[in-house]
């Protein structure tokens, strides 16, 4: 089975494409929703967190994300912390998920590939684009977060020109051009891949 990794900066619509994969039939693995289960659901990690951040970044069991984000926003140092928690954390939950599945492939979705070198462990890469400014509004509408918000991550990832050239496959979806057609191709090679290396 093929190991495909999807990535893209904020805002730039994964989602959407993973969805049309899934309907595909294709299994895809969230790596921002597998965190947020594991930053809730693994104890072990969950009291890392809490020694770093303290107690009060949980509710009741639930993770604060808001006033994580606060608490690491303009912090470097200390959001490279959690996320050398969270990551090894993260990681071995997909690749005991992608041994379960029996597809010709299956995908991984995460946001930063590149940055964690963990690119290295995909057969196959595809990034999905669009422009910083369409990105910004849909974080914005989103997320609710800020301008500046947006930008300071859009600072934190890696270059997007840069992230797309590093990619087998790239999606555009900027709401003009359909994501549909693009999706079929990429999933039509990807089979063709996939009964090559069988």
């Amino acid at each position: 089975m093929l190991k495909v990794g999807l990535t893209g900066g904020i805002g730039s619509g994964k989602s959407v494409v993973c969805q049309v994969f899934s309907t595909l039939g294709i299994p895809v693995f969230n790596a921002d929703l597998a965190a947020r289960h594991i930053m809730e659901n693994d104890q072990l990690l969950v009291h890392s967190i809490k020694e770093l951040l303290g107690g009060e970044v949980y509710n009741k069991g639930i993770l604060d994300r808001p006033k994580v984000a606060s608490i690491v926003f303009n912090k470097p140092e200390l959001l490279a912390q959690l996320n050398a928690l969270v990551h090894p954390t993260t990681v071995k939950y997909a690749n005991d998920w992608l041994a379960k599945q029996t597809t010709p492939y299956a995908i991984k979705e995460a946001a930063i590939y590149f940055e964690s070198g963990s690119y290295n462990e995909m057969d196959v890469m595809i990034g999905v684009y669009a422009p910083q400014e369409i990105r910004i509004k849909r974080a914005m509408n989103r997320g609710k977060q800020t301008r500046e918000e947006v930008l300071s991550i859009i600072g934190r990832q890696m270059n997007e020109e840069e992230k797309m050239n590093r990619c087998d496959f790239v999606i555009t979806n900027e709401d003009v051009t359909a994501v549909l057609p693009q999706v079929l191709g990429v999933h039509k090679a990807l089979l063709q891949k996939a009964s090559i290396n069988n």
